[in-house]
């Protein structure tokens, strides 16, 4: 326990699951949530939830935030009844969210001008491993803000990599998404190929799984497919934000991305023909309707 007060802005499915395993280890936790369920599921879990940021935050020592998007983050750090507005001065702010590198600096340096301390902790896992504290964080911040937060960053993941400064953190989980929705796109193609040839699908599983085209999204994700199991952990219509922001990304530094374009052209189509839902592997959902039948 870090016997600090810990405030978590937005308790959907990774937010909440990180408010669920604070309180789950003893920490003081609240949150917000605009929506209802959201608030009630974190109740259930033993965090006092609320239905304004002003009365989850007051007096935290600690506010952590996992929102959807970067527009939802800049209104909820500089909206007048935001987290800048409202936090206790010297509190610790945590970023979860995946954003743009430039979100994160214009809410880093607003936060650090009203007195906040800021640290850009992009994270990697699924909602389940944000319950059980084994997330990958990727960590954007000062050493001295870095060192304050340490407590509260061991008890939400299992690894750390500090990568500079504010920012930082965005960027790379940027690129790592780039890789990994990539991996899954073209994993599911050619798995679908294999099938269409023949293959028994668990067979193919089993060879592919330790050969050298494997990922971890493979490893992890195709059994539940090969089971028609396509619940959502990181859903195919995150994936398409994602690679949006990666190729802005791209597009901000001068790179090139035509690999990474041709991806997210072909997670929209997959959102247009209905699976945004799914999770990312239900890709290969897609090649097996797109497969004809002999």
């Amino acid at each position: 326990m870090t016997e600090q007060r810990i405030a978590v802005v937005g308790l959907g499915n990774m937010g909440g699951a990180v408010a669920a395993n604070l309180a789950q280890r003893g920490e003081r936790v609240t949150g917000f949530d605009l929506f209802e369920p959201a608030r009630r599921r974190a109740e259930e879990a033993g965090v006092r939830a609320f239905d304004s940021i002003a009365e989850a935050i007051t007096d935290a020592d600690v506010i952590v935030t996992s929102l959807p998007n970067g527009a939802i983050v800049k209104s909820v750090y500089l909206g007048d009844d935001g987290v800048i507005a409202h936090a206790a001065p010297g509190a610790l702010v945590i970023e979860l969210s995946t954003i743009s590198q430039q979100d994160m600096i214009e809410v880093g340096n607003a936060a650090s001008a009203a007195g906040l301390r800021v640290v850009d902790c992009a994270v990697s896992g699924s909602p389940a491993q944000g319950g059980s504290g084994d997330l990958a964080l990727i960590v954007g911040a000062t050493d001295d803000d870095l060192a304050i937060a340490q407590p509260v960053l061991r008890e939400i993941g299992s690894s750390l990599q500090h990568v500079g400064g504010v920012g930082k953190g965005k960027v790379v989980k940027l690129v790592n998404n780039l890789m990994a929705m990539g991996n899954v796109l073209v994993a599911a193609e050619a798995f679908q190929i294999g099938i269409a040839a023949g293959m028994d699908a668990q067979r193919l599983y089993d060879v592919l799984s330790t050969s050298g085209g494997r990922s971890h999204h493979f490893v992890n994700r195709f059994p539940k497919a090969i089971a028609g199991d396509f619940a959502p952990g990181f859903t195919i219509a995150l994936g398409e934000k994602d690679l949006g922001l990666g190729i802005q990304l791209a597009h901000d530094v001068g790179v090139p991305a035509p690999a990474a374009e041709t991806v997210h052209a072909m997670y929209g189509v997959a959102m247009a023909e209905g699976d945004g839902d799914d999770d990312i592997v239900g890709l290969l959902r897609m090649y097996q309707r797109w497969t004809p039948r002999r």
